[in-house]
């Protein structure tokens, strides 16, 4: 039983060097093949890419559905794990935990969620079922598993705005499939800009209305509004205080230094 893992990229060279060494140094045996579908990176990435003898797919018009098409296409075994650049495994057997599951199991498992936060862990404690709460225990493709037999038979939504991970999650579900946590733990760290915080709070508003018949009015929208703009002025009189405070306490430190030792 093989692995492939697909890398979906754009501009983060950085992000990317660290996880493809990651994979490369401690999962080498674990892991198949390699892939990176960039979204027309400007950065290094496809330099570092050929320095860890990966496979570098571009992709010139990006959609969430449509990479995730791409990386069962271009993947040549039935796992395939599906990483963001600023995803990387931590538990030393997390390939192994996700070939262990699968394992006879290849006709009806569609796919595994691994472990990032504190509600992936509530949910694996609590025995969380898919079918209970796709959104909660389907996949999520910073760090998830999707086997490519189920999705030759029911290929992701190539046109979906975002979430193309839970409709899929939803739709294989319906069709008697089963999506279970494995204790793979992995970590997810970005730091997004203004800029990008809107483009996904975008994305996320249409794709909650598709998908989970999340009801927007203009009075919620008006409320969500005053209470952005009343976080920020708490935050900022925060701020000062403790900046104050701060300089208080430094000011009586250096008048009342304590023994060193």
């Amino acid at each position: 039983m093989t692995i492939s893992v697909v890398i979906r990229n754009k501009n983060q060279d950085k992000s990317l060097e660290f996880l493809l060494n990651n994979l490369s140094e401690r999962y080498h045996d674990d892991i198949d093949e390699i892939i990176v579908l960039d979204n027309l990176s400007t950065d290094n990435s496809k330099l570092i890419t050929e320095k860890y003898k990966a496979k570098f797919i571009t992709i010139e018009k990006f959609s969430y559905g449509g990479s995730a098409n791409l990386a069962a296409e271009s993947a040549k075994n039935d796992i395939v794990v599906i990483f963001s650049a600023h995803s990387f495994p931590v538990s030393h057997d997390f390939f192994k935990l996700i070939k262990e599951k699968f394992k006879g199991r290849e006709e009806e498992l569609a796919g595994l969620r691994c472990l990032h936060n504190i509600n992936d862990y509530s949910g694996y404690i609590n025995n969380l079922s898919s079918v209970q709460d796709y959104n909660r225990a389907g996949l999520i493709f910073a760090g998830s598993v999707f086997n490519k037999r189920v999705w030759q038979k029911h290929p992701f939504k190539s046109d979906i705005t975002t979430f193309e991970d839970k409709e899929w999650s939803k739709r294989v579900i319906k069709n008697g499939y089963l999506i279970e946590f494995v204790p793979a733990i992995f970590c997810y760290h970005i730091q997004r800009n203004k800029a990008q915080n809107f483009f996904r709070f975008k994305n996320e508003t249409i794709g909650s209305y598709q998908l989970h018949n999340t009801q927007f009015t203009l009075v919620k929208s008006i409320k969500g509004f005053l209470h952005s703009i009343f976080k920020i002025h708490v935050n900022y009189i925060t701020d000062i205080f403790y900046a104050f405070k701060r300089l208080i306490f430094m000011v009586k430190f250096l008048l009342n230094k304590p023994k060193q030792f």
